[in-house]
């Protein structure tokens, strides 16, 4: 009984574990582990994985096909979506730890910058964010794996959609391609919709409910100089990454490709994405995240300055740039939760408590499970601030460059097309991918310097 009774006290992480406070022994739920479906593995966890990619891909989709729909009915592209869904992640997370399985999603189209570019986001963000909450439960030693493969689910939306979007858009028409496009979200989603549940069983009581500090995590770590570093090079790294996602197909239609084939670098792009998620992930359980960080976006801002400005001048050399990004920008959120040792988020602490039979982690370990949630959530929310920004950004330094005077000569640089209006685009993607890297190279370099003082 001693052991079922500390199973009790140990804190179990929202949302599908909403602890009781201040309620009658008897009232309260005890926690048989050996009852729990296994972690990191079996059925359970694999189905869940599955369904979480689909979401991924069904949420996602639209917004990293966004280039597409950008040339058939809006010509201003500040309307992009997906920020808004990125940034919505701290304010959920306080809705899904109270209400775990509530989730919306919207397919109506009558405003279509209220409904596509607002509810739209709002609620794919009730979709996906529980998916992110919920691996944590799941997955623990592999949530480097499972974060990637989420991630991965994401991009495989993108590569899909531009494949047959032209088509049914020129033959049906924007308005008619977005209803075929709402009738299959609700055919994917209904089906896996029951598989999307944390592990943790829900401890709920009607009459209380779990107090400020478990829906929004305990705040020590926000004065742990890491997780700031982690933040600043994540936002600088969202002010880059969707820029290319956005004006690929655009900058395509300049060289005088058709919308099919521009809407194929799209996907090659998205698809790359996939790859560079999944290996990212499998990476970020066996390597420190710091290096891999560096060196993708390193290799990033060159070849953003000289595959898209140097190269792209022809289909063939965009396809290489849509590939080369999309494997090595396209893979950055797979590090995400690689930073979680830095800021005291300590994956051991969770594996003792999710499957262990030891129910008293080390000292110092981290002990609030809810804490890898919390900061997913701010990392999602500084990369829509990115987002959000960087397409007003960009149309202005794309517009800048509009005056000149046409030149009908023959391009041999990317930098050069379409009489230089992408120049200062590709320039700023470079700049913010450098940024970026030599924020992660603080970060690598202090926490190199904790380690050594640490040993001494």
């Amino acid at each position: 009984m001693a052991q079922i009774d500390n199973a009790h006290q140990a804190p179990l992480g929202p949302p599908s574990a909403t602890l009781t406070f201040g309620v009658e022994e008897e009232e309260t739920t005890h926690l048989n582990e050996s009852s729990l479906p296994p972690v990191d593995g079996g059925f359970r966890a694999w189905t869940f994985l599955l369904a979480a990619v689909i979401i991924g891909a069904v949420v996602w989709g639209l917004p990293f096909s966004f280039g597409v729909f950008l040339e058939a009915y809006l010509k201003d592209p500040k309307y992009t979506t997906s920020g808004i869904m990125y940034c919505s992640g701290p304010f959920i997370n306080m809705f899904i730890t109270r209400y775990p399985f509530h989730r919306s999603y919207t397919v109506k189209l009558s405003v279509l910058l209220f409904l596509q570019g607002v509810l739209y986001a709002i609620g794919g963000a009730f979709l996906y964010y529980p998916c992110l909450s919920y691996m944590s439960e799941w997955f623990v030693r592999r949530r480097g794996l499972a974060n990637g493969t989420i991630s991965a689910g994401t991009a495989s939306g993108g590569l899909v959609l531009p494949l047959f979007l032209p088509s049914l858009i020129s033959s049906q028409g924007s308005q008619k391609a977005l209803r075929y496009l709402s009738i299959g979200l609700i055919a994917l989603l209904v089906p896996i919709l029951p598989f999307v549940k944390g592990r943790l069983p829900e401890l709920r009581s009607s009459r209380v409910r779990a107090p400020a500090r478990m829906m929004f995590g305990e705040k020590a770590w926000l004065t742990n100089s890491t997780f700031w570093v982690i933040l600043v090079a994540n936002t600088l790294q969202g002010f880059g990454y969707f820029v290319p996602v956005l004006w690929l197909p655009t900058f395509a239609t300049a060289l005088d490709i058709n919308a099919t084939n521009a809407s194929i670098a799209l996907a090659m792009l998205n698809g790359g994405s996939i790859a560079g998620r999944l290996f990212l992930g499998y990476l970020c359980d066996k390597f420190n995240p710091w290096a891999l960080s560096l060196s993708t976006l390193v290799f990033t801002s060159i070849s953003t300055i000289v595959l898209w400005g140097v190269l792209s001048y022809s289909f063939a050399g965009l396809v290489a740039f849509g590939v080369a990004y999309g494997l090595l920008a396209g893979g950055y959120t797979s590090l995400w939760t690689g930073f979680f040792d830095g800021v005291g988020i300590k994956s051991e602490y969770l594996y003792q408590i999710v499957v262990s039979d030891s129910l008293n982690p080390s000292p110092g370990i981290d002990d609030n499970p809810i804490h890898s949630t919390i900061i997913l959530g701010y990392l999602m929310f500084s990369r829509g601030i990115g987002n959000i920004l960087s397409t007003p950004i960009s149309t202005a330094l794309s517009s800048s460059n509009s005056s000149l005077p046409a030149q009908n000569t023959d391009v041999h640089l990317g930098f050069a097309v379409d009489n230089g209006k992408y120049e200062k685009v590709i320039v700023y993607v470079g700049a913010c991918f450098a940024g970026a890297a030599a924020i992660s190279l603080m970060g690598w370099l202090g926490e190199k310097k904790r380690v050594r003082e640490s040993t001494q």
